[in-house]
Formats: structure tokens, C-alpha cells, sequence
């Protein structure tokens, strides 16, 4: 029987003795062996993926997988993973932020990112808060919060990834949680192997600056979907995402068959950089300017 140290030092995404910046105990240590962990059972070679993120202490995850990675600005992971697999969409793109830099300063991407449907995975930390910036308020922040900035505590409805997502038509929608590291990597695997664009918000707690939505508090205030859940079901989803008494878990929503954004603009298979320039509809192009 293999044991866990000698699974960790067999699967090709680990880099070996990385120093890692985020605080002991917090949740981004189990969604990042989850997904190095989901990468390696998909058999994913890691010279065909590329993760990008943001800013924040989610987006830091690329730096501790070894594959190719773009680290952006604040709320931008979105349009360079775009840009990433229109270049070449034989690549793997997986977009890894937190929910500030996803759902607040990438709010606009994150919607035009739906609208588009590119077949790219987007899993998104939510963790209720602003590590980084030592316990800010987020997007998902519940209501009635204290911060050190929201003293009196926050006044607003959090926002609803999920719920957003099916508005938009999103044809896969799912939400996991880091304290369940099997469930979460089935998701995951799930996500990644749709075709299409997959948006997966992952509970994580954040230990030092959010004292209120612990792991205790998932475990409490989540439950799983039934094994009778319909998932191509949008309305029912729907529902379910609105649901505010416990939060549920697993896939809510899978529809195959809605056009990709690279389809749409009629993409071929060749990278870009093998493409053939028309010197002649460049010149054109160029005229257009003058």
C-alpha cells in the first residue's frame, strides 16, 4: 500500500521544499494538495497547463504547483486566462483567486467571463475576507461582520457567486468545501474535465483574520446535495443557490452542449505562434488606423 509521503513525492506537480507564505492551518493548504492531487488522477501533463491568478494569499497558489503559471494584477486572472487559451487552446487554463480579487476587483471579468463561455476552470477561495490586506471585508462577507474596517459590522447582502453564475447561464456550477479535501477534488476533477467554462467556489477558512466562518461554522452551516439531485436541472439549481438557512454543496448545475467562446470566433487548434500571418490582411488591418 502507497502511504501518503510517498503519494505527495509521486505526483509530478509538487515542487519540492517551497517555501509557502500563508499562515499555519489556513485552508489554502488543503485546496492546493487537492488540486495538485486532482491534476495528477486526470493524468494532466503539466507542460500543458498554465494557472492564473490575481492578487491576494489564493492567488499565491500557482507559485507552489510546478507548471506554468501568470501571476497578474488584482482582480485580472480572468482576461489573461482568456488571452491564454485563445493562443492556444489546446492548453489546460485554470483561473485560482480568492473571492475579493474573483468577485470584487475581477467582479466585471467574472460576469463577461460567463457571458463568454471559455473553456477554462475558475476556482475561486472564498474564505469570506481579505487575508492579504490583514481582514478586510469581501464581496462574501456575511452580514453583520465586524472587520477593522466594518466596526459596526458589515451592512450589506453578500454576494452570490452562485446565483450570479446560473443567471448567466454558466454551464457548470459547483461549490466545494477545503475541510472536505475527497469531495472537493471529485469537484474539482469534475470542473476541469467540463467542457466549457466551470466556476467552483471553495469554502476556506481564513484562521487568523476571520474568526467568525471556521471550519466548525462550514461544517455547521453546509450540507452535501442528495444522490437524487438533478444537476441538468437550472431552476431547481437555482434555487438551491439562493438558500441561505445551510449552504449546500456538490455540482449544481451541469449542462453540456452551450458553445465555447473559441468555437464562436472560430479558433483552430494551431497555437499562435504557429499560425500563418496573412501579410495582406495585416496591411488592410493597419490601413483601417491610418
Amino acid at each position: 500500500m502507497t502511504d501518503y509521503n510517498e503519494t505527495r513525492l509521486m505526483n509530478p506537480f509538487d515542487i519540492p521544499g517551497k517555501k509557502m507564505g500563508w499562515c499555519p492551518g489556513c485552508g489554502n493548504y488543503k485546496i492546493l494538495e487537492t488540486l495538485k492531487e486532482a491534476l495528477h488522477e486526470l493524468g494532466i501533463d503539466r507542460r500543458n497547463l498554465v494557472i492564473v491568478s490575481g492578487i491576494g494569499q489564493a492567488a499565491k497558489t500557482p507559485q507552489y504547483v510546478d507548471t506554468n503559471m501568470f501571476n497578474g494584477l488584482h482582480g485580472r486572472a480572468l482576461p489573461a486566462a482568456l488571452g491564454i487559451k485563445l493562443s492556444n487552446r489546446n492548453l489546460v487554463v485554470i483561473a485560482e483567486s480568492g473571492d475579493g480579487c474573483m468577485y470584487g476587483e475581477g467582479g466585471n471579468h467574472f460576469l463577461h467571463a460567463i457571458r463568454r463561455n471559455i473553456d477554462i476552470t475558475v476556482l475561486v477561495h472564498d474564505n469570506m475576507i481579505y487575508g492579504l490586506t490583514k481582514g478586510q471585508a469581501s464581496p462574501t462577507s456575511r452580514m453583520g461582520m465586524t472587520t477593522p474596517v466594518q466596526v459596526n459590522g458589515v451592512m450589506l447582502e453578500p454576494f452570490n457567486p452562485l446565483a450570479v453564475s446560473l443567471a448567466l447561464d454558466a454551464p457548470f456550477v459547483a461549490r466545494a468545501s477545503a475541510g472536505d479535501g475527497a469531495q472537493t477534488k471529485e469537484i474539482i476533477k469534475q470542473a476541469i474535465s467540463f467542457r466549457g467554462l466551470s466556476v467552483v467556489d471553495i469554502f476556506q477558512p481564513c484562521v487568523v483574520f476571520n474568526k467568525l466562518n471556521t471550519y466548525q461554522w462550514f461544517k455547521e452551516n453546509t450540507y452535501y446535495l442528495p444522490d437524487d439531485y438533478d444537476p441538468t436541472d437550472r431552476q431547481q439549481a437555482f434555487a438551491k443557490s439562493i438558500e441561505t438557512e445551510k449552504l449546500p454543496l456538490g455540482v449544481l448545475y451541469c449542462h453540456e452542449g452551450r458553445k465555447v467562446y473559441e468555437d464562436l470566433l472560430g479558433i483552430t487548434r494551431t497555437p499562435a505562434y504557429q499560425r500563418t500571418v496573412s501579410d495582406e490582411a495585416f496591411e488592410k488591418m493597419l490601413a483601417a488606423y491610418r
